[in-house]
């Protein structure tokens, strides 16, 4: 049995969802994974915090904007006047209840709000499967998919649930049920955070051990570079598990990071494919690390460089135990470190703790904080016996300053910190050495070429 997951984009209005119809085999098992339309989550959480400011009008003037644009979609996806009336049916009955629920502006009411955007997109694929006589079953996420008091899945519940709704539609090919959401440890409608229907299509795929996992989105796999920034980027057609996790987890928009290790665990391939192309082979990960240089580069914003001096000069036992317990206390993850005996550089993407990491830190040491900086990962072969390679990437980037440097820790990435404003300054510069890694680049009064 295969997963695929289709993103906002592939169900972002009336002719997306048909072709669906045109994309996804229905004559072998498959379970579809499927996102809010394009857009929704964001008016979703727009009208949830309006809500909890009190602005009660303007929230529902929100979730009357995606009433809207599915009642739209609604009578451009059905051809008949049955199959219309049962769409828009369902939709009022939907946002009848959401109305009532933007009263409350509590965080279960606004999770519940989130969680909207994709039963209406799954509910309309599935009428318009059977409008179009494709047998198929709605299992709805919210009776299988589940995390614990830690926010992570609980594979156990997962398991039992999935098996025992699965069992219950033998004889039918086409699965639906929905990304992103969830319950927790009790029971209440939660999520998986942005890009968790990436996450989703990999749980199930993990729990049912999937044959592979497709994400459908709209651009032709991994890219070299990022396309927004970089003219000449060329999709990637071959990553190893390793490798686009580094890829997912700094930056690369088209995979969530977490997608990678329950796949990775079962070795399930990955297959990142294009709706709007649906002929081009995207990229496959799999287990096997192909040799062949720089692959990838992909930048990460948002990010805060924290500088930690011991007071102690020398012999600072038990330095970095003390420094990592306060992370771990607040559970604010660390991207990258450099070390000396008596001090270290950190980077984070979450400063939600901020404060309180910063006062528990000033109590034996001093602290320098940087914002607004950019991670920047280069993916490839960085094994010793690839001489020359690091030299490369540096040597391209020799104008821009660059105030971290993480090398060594993996053999497959050299990740970098610079400040956000040189970011597409050094993504283009590092993009001749994807290019043509065998050539260095040179620089004329900052204008770089080959």
């Amino acid at each position: 049995m295969k997963v695929l997951k289709f993103g906002g984009t592939s169900v972002g209005s009336a002719e997306r969802i048909q072709n669906l119809r045109r994309i996804i085999p229905t004559t072998e098992p498959i379970v579809v994974v499927l996102s809010a339309m394009a857009g929704v989550t964001n008016i979703l959480v727009e009208s949830t915090n309006l809500a909890a400011k009190g602005n009660t009008k303007l929230a529902k003037d929100k979730l009357k904007e995606v009433e809207q644009m599915h009642m739209t979609t609604c009578d451009n996806l059905f051809a008949s006047s049955k199959y219309k009336m049962k769409g828009k049916e369902l939709i009022k009955k939907i946002f009848n209840e959401l109305y009532n629920k933007v009263e409350n502006a509590d965080s279960t009411a606004k999770k519940e709000i989130l969680a909207v955007g994709e039963i209406l997109s799954t509910n309309l694929f599935h009428l318009y499967l059977n409008e179009q006589r494709v047998d198929s079953a709605l299992l709805p996420a919210l009776s299988f998919m589940r995390i614990d008091k830690d926010g992570e899945p609980d594979h156990y519940y997962i398991a039992e649930n999935l098996n025992r709704l699965l069992d219950s539609c033998t004889g039918i090919n086409v699965i639906i049920t929905q990304g992103f959401i969830c319950r927790n440890s009790r029971g209440e409608v939660d999520n998986l955070k942005r890009g968790g229907s990436d996450y989703t299509a990999a749980i199930i795929g993990h729990t049912i051990n999937a044959s592979e996992v497709q994400i459908w989105t709209d651009i032709d796999g991994f890219h070299n570079n990022d396309p927004r920034y970089v003219e000449g980027t060329l999709p990637i057609r071959e990553l190893s598990f390793d490798e686009a996790a580094e890829l997912a987890y700094f930056g690369a928009k088209i995979l969530h990071p977490s997608t990678i290790h329950p796949c990775q665990e079962k070795n399930i391939p990955v297959v990142l494919k294009n709706t709007l192309n649906p002929n081009d082979v995207g990229t496959t990960i799999t287990s096997q690390q192909r040799e062949g240089g720089i692959k990838a580069v992909a930048a990460k914003d948002g990010i805060t460089a924290i500088r930690i001096k011991s007071l102690r000069m020398l012999m600072a036992h038990g330095f970095l135990k003390k420094v990592f317990d306060i992370f771990n206390e607040y559970k604010t993850p660390v991207d990258l470190i450099t070390t000396s005996e008596v001090a270290l550089t950190l980077t984070i993407d979450d400063t939600s703790h901020l404060e309180h990491i910063l006062k528990a830190l000033t109590s034996f040491s001093t602290v320098e904080v940087e914002q607004g900086q950019t991670i920047i990962c280069v993916v490839g072969d960085f094994l010793a016996q690839n001489p020359g390679m690091a030299s490369r990437v540096f040597n391209s980037l020799r104008n821009i300053p660059i105030s971290l440097i993480s090398y060594g820790g993996s053999s497959h990435n050299i990740t970098l910190l610079v400040q956000s404003e040189r970011k597409i300054d050094a993504l283009r510069a590092l993009q001749q050495v994807v290019n043509n890694p065998q050539t260095v680049s040179t620089v004329n009064n900052g204008n770089t070429s080959i």
